[in-house]
């Protein structure tokens, strides 16, 4: 990937004082829950940077992306997923994908959303239409096919919705918190996501089998229903999370304080990029896997160099007419 220089010297100041980037990955109540704290604001500002993007647009695909780094403690081994969001209002939705090896990209489905009118709320339901649909790709190691799952959107929210594609595909009760803060400038000066899941198994029965046994399961299924509740209930308490990080805050405050009663325990920290396998040389190799005939027609016209744009992460390539020979 080329990467794009960050230009404003003030939102560079601003990202050399706060937190830096990294997610915090924890487990808590016995290891009933699993979850990741995630500093993305340089993450979401190198995308904007490499995708050159206004405002909104700015503001959905970095929810994206966001989300999709969230993903990646759901991951095992190694594995890359595609995320993708497809409506018919006037965002069309996004494509985003993330790998276990730490790195996230993506691109809008649609590179400019057209505004009527000038932008009155972060409600993005309106611009999401009547209808969509949410689909998850999985590709693991060894497999020859992508594991590919899908739901219609329901809430028309990119958290909301891939909370609800845990709860109906994967039957895993999961949350998600994003969030993106603008300065008065428009500058991204804060951004980052939780992710909150209950590990599958863990610390009970399900109502259905402790029906049919005794008292007990029943009893030690009410207090896992009310763990799940507190710890919700701990999740929508949080401040912004963008705010949090554009003010000086960090993870280990918000994961050991907001989850002080279900004694939390950080098992790893890691980094989340945004950033591309892409490169000129793959580029090249795929010009030239178009045919004889098709390089040479474009040898034939002569009009060099090439500009290549890569559509996951915005990088610029200049092909040039001996790179193709």
């Amino acid at each position: 990937m080329n990467k794009a220089e960050i230009k404003d010297k003030e939102l560079v100041a601003h990202l050399n004082e706060i937190e830096k980037d990294g997610m915090t990955v924890f487990v808590m109540a016995d290891g009933q829950f699993r979850g990741a704290f995630y500093n993305g604001t340089m993450m979401v500002n190198q995308m904007r940077a490499n995708q050159n993007l206004g405002i909104l647009e700015t503001y959905v695909l970095g929810q994206a992306l966001l989300c999709a780094a969230l993903l990646i403690p759901t991951m095992k081994g190694k594995e890359h997923l595609t995320f993708t969001y497809e409506t018919d209002g006037i965002c069309k939705g996004f494509s985003v994908e993330a790998d276990s090896t730490g790195y996230v990209r993506g691109h809008l489905l649609q590179d400019y959303i057209p505004l009527d009118k000038p932008l009155e709320s972060w409600d993005l339901a309106p611009f999401f239409g009547e209808t969509g649909t949410l689909t998850m790709q999985r590709m693991g190691e060894g497999m020859k096919e992508p594991m590919t799952s899908s739901v219609e959107i329901q809430y028309k929210n990119i958290a909301l919705d891939l909370a609800y594609y845990f709860d109906q595909s994967e039957q895993i009760h999961t949350a998600f918190k994003t969030s993106i803060q603008f300065d008065k400038e428009g500058r991204v000066v804060g951004a980052g996501g939780m992710f909150l899941q209950v590990v599958p198994g863990a610390g009970g029965k399900s109502k259905v089998s402790a029906q049919n046994e005794n008292s007990g399961s029943e009893f030690a299924d009410e207090i896992r229903a009310d763990l799940i509740r507190r710890a919700e209930n701990a999740v929508n308490a949080m401040p912004s999370i963008g705010t949090w990080f554009n003010e000086k805050g960090n993870r280990e405050d918000v994961v050991y304080g907001l989850f002080r009663e279900f004694n939390p325990v950080a098992v790893l920290d890691r980094d989340v990029i945004f950033d591309c396998p892409c490169s000129k040389e793959i580029f090249v190799h795929r010009i030239k896997n178009l045919g004889k005939a098709e390089v040479d027609s474009i040898l034939a016209e002569d009009k060099f160099p090439l500009e290549v744009i890569c559509n996951n992460c915005g990088s610029v390539y200049l092909i040039n007419k001996e790179d193709l020979i």
